[in-house]
Order: C-alpha cells, then structure tokens, then sequence
C-alpha cells in the first residue's frame, strides 16, 4: 500500500473513533510517568488538532511542572519554526487554521536544544520506528536537526503501530511511540 492510501485509511479510521479524549489521558499519564519525560526542561511538543492524539493537557501538565515547552509555528515552505508556550492564553488561531504561540519565534533549529521532541504521526511502523505523517515533511525536517540521544515520541491511537509503513529515504524514525496501551521502544 503507498502512503496516500495508507493516509486515507487512517484518517477515516480515527473519524470512526468513539472516545479519543480516553486515549489522550491514557497516553498523558503514561508519558508523564516515565522519569525521562519528568526531567526533560526543554520540551518540543504540537498543539494537536482535528482527530489526533489530544495534546493540550499533556502540553498543559508538561508546563505546569516546570518544562519549557516550545510548540511549532508552520512557516509558507512547511518547515517548523519553534515559539515558547505559556499557558492557554500564549496561543492564537494561525493564518493555517492550527492554533500557535505568540511568543517571539525563536528559529527552525531551536528544537536542537530539546530534551524531548513530541510528534505528531498517523502511523508508525512496529520495526523500524519509521513515521507517516501527512505528507509536508515539516516533521521529517524538523527530526532532521534532532540530536542522536534525545527521545523522540510519536503519539498514536490504539492500531496505529503497523507493520510495513512506506519509506523514502528523507523518512526519519522516532524511537518511541506513545499509545493509549502503553509505550512502544525501536
């Protein structure tokens, strides 16, 4: 299957979902549990939108106990620029339609100094940790300027850890998924 098709697929399933906000606690908890996550100063994360794994509480508690958290700001080539979140009200609509902090834009190679970069996925693949996105290839640039030791999470909904995701050679893994279920290590 290539990726259009697999997207499709994927999108219509989480349209089919009946209790995504349960699969955002379950993810939150279980990612603020883990020691690596309550350590993490400088966090990159996303302000989920649509069907995606809900990420405002996690962004919310990850702040709230300290952590910076740098949210993205999509810029007219898809790259990601990187802006500090502090707190519900450092948030408005963007010209994309996808909410962004107002804090001064501080650089698409911010997320160099990350402790913790979350990302936002449809699907990983169980082997190789490889990631389908939607297709701009904002996150591929962005894990692109990643260090080699920092954890990298992909947020999923239950099924979304796959066997045989398409991958072209800009395609970057994430070393970990996050499910409801609990996480998955590459």
């Amino acid at each position: 299957m290539d990726k259009a098709e697999l997207r499709r697929r994927i999108v219509a399933a989480r349209e089919r979902l009946t209790d995504p906000r349960g699969s955002a606690t379950a993810i939150r908890e279980t990612l603020l549990d883990q020691p690596w996550v309550q350590m993490a100063g400088l966090v990159a994360c996303y302000w989920s939108a649509g069907t995606e794994p809900a990420t405002h509480g996690l962004v919310f508690a990850l702040w709230k106990h300290g952590a910076t958290v740098i949210l993205p700001v999509l810029q007219p080539d898809n790259d990601l620029d990187w802006a500090v979140y502090d707190g519900p009200d450092s948030l408005a609509l963007g010209p994309r339609g996808l909410m962004e902090p107002v804090d001064t834009r501080r650089g698409v190679d911010t997320i160099r100094t990350a402790a913790l970069v979350i990302v936002p996925a449809l699907a990983v693949d169980a082997a190789s940790g490889i990631r389908l996105g939607r297709g701009g290839g904002s996150y591929d640039r962005a894990l692109a300027r990643v260090g080699p030791n920092v954890p990298t999470v992909a947020l999923l909904h239950e099924g979304e850890l796959i066997e045989g995701v398409p991958a072209e050679p800009h395609d970057l893994p994430v070393s970990m998924a996050a499910l409801p279920s609990g996480i998955a290590t590459f």
